[in-house]
């Protein structure tokens, strides 16, 4: 099978994280992007698109990967300025949110703000190369309401035979071959499609690229090989987070009032999310289980007591051990008796209301 050229492409990586977003460069690196341009949050990312006017000797990039949770500005935020925004460069940018709360509410949101694809963390060199290939092979044509601009939130197939759950056949819909003039239809009724050449496979391809692509098998052996490198890292920076966790740990049992202890669990909660998204990508799995635990047992309406202050260092304790005993996959029999502990631990104290 062919393979394309994606020497001939641009990404754009948004993500906070400094050892991820460097793990992703170096991913793409690989995979032989022929330009790479990074930014370390939502806000950064808008100055840099800002900068690509006419005037800009920079080249616009071909596609973003972004992550969801940053501050100040988070990845749906950045993805609705890139949408709607009147001096967004490309409208139409195939975008790939990157994110470890993939979550249905993260994941509806992002869809109706008009993301291309969701790939969750923890990743894979395949899982990321999957989904950039989805994007160039299979673009999805662009809808646009009163309501909404973005890739049709349905794909080809989706509905079984028979089914077919829009109120408007095609023949009442404005089909657009031109993105040069993109606006709102006036009417909540109407809607517009635009079909427009696949200029990224086109590019990619090297021009009169026909069929199916792939890439090519050493390619993504090395890719692979480059993320395991990479998790020599991933305890050294695994324990900065713990430490992060148990000096906020810390500073909550020192708040005067048990009221101010919520924006120590908010960060704790953040924390959490980062090391449930990454663990498994770096061969430690049980971190991603103990991070969304410790993620879901700190979510937005939970107790903030001594008890839940308590059960937050039960996770740093059973992570620290995984690190410390280099428990990679499922751990086998330890790695159950971890989370049998880590779950009793969660019951006995019950602090999510």
């Amino acid at each position: 099978m062919a393979s394309f050229d994606l020497s001939r492409l641009g990404v754009f990586i948004i993500e906070d994280n400094n050892y991820i977003r460097q793990t992703l460069e170096d991913l793409l690196r690989q995979f032989r992007f022929g330009r790479i341009a990074v930014a370390s949050n939502g806000e950064e990312a808008i100055d840099y698109m800002k900068t690509l006017g006419a005037a800009s000797s920079i080249i616009a990039p071909d596609i973003i990967i972004s992550d969801l949770v940053m501050t100040p500005i988070n990845g749906l935020l950045f993805l609705r300025w890139m949408r709607t925004a009147k001096d967004s460069p490309n409208r139409m940018i195939p975008y790939i949110m990157l994110s470890g709360a993939a979550d249905g509410a993260y994941v509806n949101s992002a869809r109706d703000l008009g993301v291309t694809e969701f790939l969750a963390k923890p990743f894979s060199a395949g899982s990321v190369y999957k989904h950039i290939l989805k994007v160039i092979e299979q673009p999805r044509q662009f809808v646009t309401t009163t309501k909404y601009f973005g890739p049709d939130r349905r794909r080809k197939n989706q509905d079984p035979p028979g089914k077919e759950r829009r109120l408007k056949e095609e023949k009442d819909i404005t089909i657009v071959y031109s993105a040069e003039k993109v606006v709102k239809p006036k009417q909540p009724t109407d809607v517009w499609y635009f079909r427009l050449p696949n200029n990224l496979k086109e590019k990619a391809g090297g021009g009169g690229f026909k069929g199916a692509a792939e890439m090519p098998l050493d390619l993504l052996e090395e890719a692979e090989q480059q993320l395991e490198r990479a998790a020599l890292d991933f305890t050294t920076w695994a324990q900065d987070y713990l430490k992060k966790l148990s000096d906020l740990c810390t500073e909550a049992l020192e708040a005067e009032v048990e009221d101010e202890r919520g924006k120590f669990f908010q960060e704790i909660n953040l924390l959490a999310l980062e090391l449930r998204g990454q663990g498994g990508t770096f061969g430690y799995p049980l971190i991603s289980t103990f991070g969304k635990m410790l993620y879901d047992t700190t979510y937005e309406g939970c107790r903030v007591n001594d008890d839940a202050v308590g059960i937050v260092k039960t996770h740093i304790d059973t992570m620290r051990a995984v690190l410390r005993e280099k428990i990679a996959g499922d751990g086998g029999e330890i790695g159950r008796e971890l989370l049998a502990s880590l779950q009793k631990a969660i019951e006995s104290r019950r602090i999510v209301k």
